[in-house]
């Protein structure tokens, strides 16, 4: 695994080393002492998968609130999606800045976040399924938000919209 620092601070770009033959590839995607030697938090308490059937399908922009927050990993295993990441955290130097990585079936890169991050995405094609590590189990009280487009963060979407659920629509804009 070949690990890049975001702008975003204790965010990492994580990139797999195949290890190709003639069937294929072989690469590993989860090593707990690896992201724990870099300060990630490597505890996994519950997997995800979320299927869009349409391109332009925005999810986001999510988060919990402490003290259920939760470190994710995401990964594009069908498709494309550019996941967008915002910095919550009021003691950051990289306070309600936002980054975004390109997550696509065939580049297998996956994007670490730690606690007290948004995180949201748009895809990029139809048929895009996206895999997530959470940190801790979700915790419906403790589920939160910002709208994609909330002018506080001001983030680039590469396209328009054309999926977003009520929910997404009615997140507050950011008051902090």
């Amino acid at each position: 695994m070949v690990f890049r620092e975001s702008s975003i601070g204790g965010a990492w770009i994580i990139d797999i080393h195949p290890i190709h033959d003639q069937r294929g590839f072989f690469a590993m995607t989860w090593l707990p002492d690896e992201l724990t030697k870099r300060g990630m938090n490597a505890a996994l308490a519950q997997c995800n998968l979320a299927f869009n059937f349409k391109r332009g399908t925005l999810r986001g922009m999510h988060f919990q609130r402490a003290p259920h927050a939760q470190a994710k990993i995401i990964r594009a295993t069908r498709g494309a999606l550019l996941d967008v990441i915002v910095d919550l955290r009021e003691e950051s130097p990289t306070f309600k800045k936002w980054d975004a990585v390109e997550l696509t079936a065939d580049n297998h890169r996956m994007l670490y976040m730690p606690e007290g991050i948004a995180h949201g995405y748009i895809t990029l094609s139809d048929e895009t399924e996206a895999y997530y590590h959470a940190s801790s189990p979700w915790v419906p009280a403790a589920e939160s938000g910002v709208r994609w487009n909330d002018p506080a963060f001001d983030i680039a979407w590469p396209i328009e919209p054309v999926i977003v659920s009520d929910k997404d629509r009615s997140w507050p804009l950011w008051a902090g």
